[in-house]
């Protein structure tokens, strides 16, 4: 790899973190989504069902909820496959199916909430990591010319140097390409979310 290439990662790299689209949320330094940061889903704006103010964490001394909360929130399992589940578990009398789609609806939302947040704070994760290897890719690139503008530098480092910084940005590369892809998941979850209310408020219709 010729310096000239070691320069064009550099500015790669600068611009990567100047962009004005890096970041969804520009309070948080730490997102590097072109998603919107949004902390938190909101009940409200899912569930328009009975309250789910009193349930708690109440759906988890059930086993077989809690079971189905965890077969219903996995994203393996088809749509289509867990709205047929909710129909057939939503039934009985009308107060059996409001306790049952409380129940349902409060368990899926406290484990897609979770779902959520461990992978925006690995997201996060990462993303410091990226800056803090691409100040170390900035920094040895540096220290590369100055090497190479040293009469009798010895070959070896500069070739030693050379191959961690094309290391470097291999890794800094994959990890780039690996948060545009996660960074969909906070959404998909979402609308995993609300597509699994509306068929638990349907049922209970």
């Amino acid at each position: 790899m010729t310096f000239t290439r070691f320069v064009f990662i550099f500015l790669i790299i600068t611009a990567a973190f100047q962009s004005p689209v890096r970041a969804g949320d520009r309070r948080d330094a730490d997102w590097p989504c072109v998603q919107p940061k949004v902390p938190q889903m909101s009940v409200a704006a899912m569930w328009d069902g009975p309250s789910i103010a009193d349930v708690g964490n109440t759906w988890q001394d059930d086993p077989k909820i809690r079971d189905l909360v965890t077969r219903l929130a996995a994203r393996r399992t088809p749509l289509d496959a867990a709205q047929t589940t909710i129909s057939g578990f939503i039934t009985g009398s009308d107060a059996e199916k409001q306790d049952k789609a409380k129940l349902l609806f409060a368990g899926l939302f406290d484990s897609l909430s979770q779902q959520r947040s461990e992978i925006m704070s690995g997201i996060e994760r990462v993303d410091r990591k990226q800056k803090e290897l691409a100040d170390k890719i900035r920094s040895d690139v540096t220290t590369l010319h100055e090497l190479q503008d040293q009469p009798g530098t010895d070959e070896s480092k500069i070739n030693a140097l050379a191959s961690q910084v094309e290391w470097s940005t291999r890794i800094y590369e994959d990890r780039r390409k690996t948060i545009r892809y996660v960074c969909e998941a906070p959404t998909t979850i979402e609308q995993r979310a609300f597509a699994l209310a509306r068929a638990i408020r349907k049922a209970l219709d």
